[in-house]
């Protein structure tokens, strides 16, 4: 049996190795996914990820704020099947505005230095997801559920 403790330390781990997520939304019936830079708060509450104002992923989640973000550590080998991890994290996302902006873009920062002429656009906006829960798979079958406020 894992511990919530070893659950939480495991996804850090994940989300500390990766840069990329996949992000997914919906708006009218249909699915749409694509690849965010992301970051997370220490305590594992917040995702965060920034993109233009005008894209797509914005405007289905100004329609529609709930959002699932994948993030994996797969090497695309054969060894994936047995030691790949995928971590699903559900929750809503909402713009990032006020004085909240300034801690939790220097969270985003943090991990995307490279990103800051970007993130500082007009035209751009710093998005959270507010996570509910974590679903963690390894080995293909071994399915975690971790609830956020657990």
């Amino acid at each position: 049996m894992i511990y919530t403790s070893e659950l939480r330390e495991k996804i850090s781990s994940v989300f500390t190795s990766q840069s990329l997520a996949v992000l997914a939304t919906q708006k009218d019936g249909r699915a749409y996914a694509n690849l965010v830079a992301f970051a997370a708060t220490e305590d594992l509450r917040i995702l965060l990820f920034t993109t233009s104002r005008s894209t797509r992923k914005f405007s289905h989640i100004l329609d529609s704020p709930q959002v699932a973000l994948l993030i994996d550590n797969r090497t695309n080998s054969i060894r994936d099947f047995r030691d790949a991890v995928a971590i699903s994290a559900l929750g809503k996302a909402t713009v990032v505005e006020g004085a909240e902006k300034e801690h939790l873009s220097s969270v985003y920062l943090a991990k995307h230095p490279h990103l800051t002429d970007f993130i500082s656009t007009p035209n751009k906006a710093l998005l959270k997801v507010e996570v509910s829960k974590y679903i963690l798979v390894s080995h293909f079958q071994r399915v975690l559920e971790l609830n956020i406020d657990e």
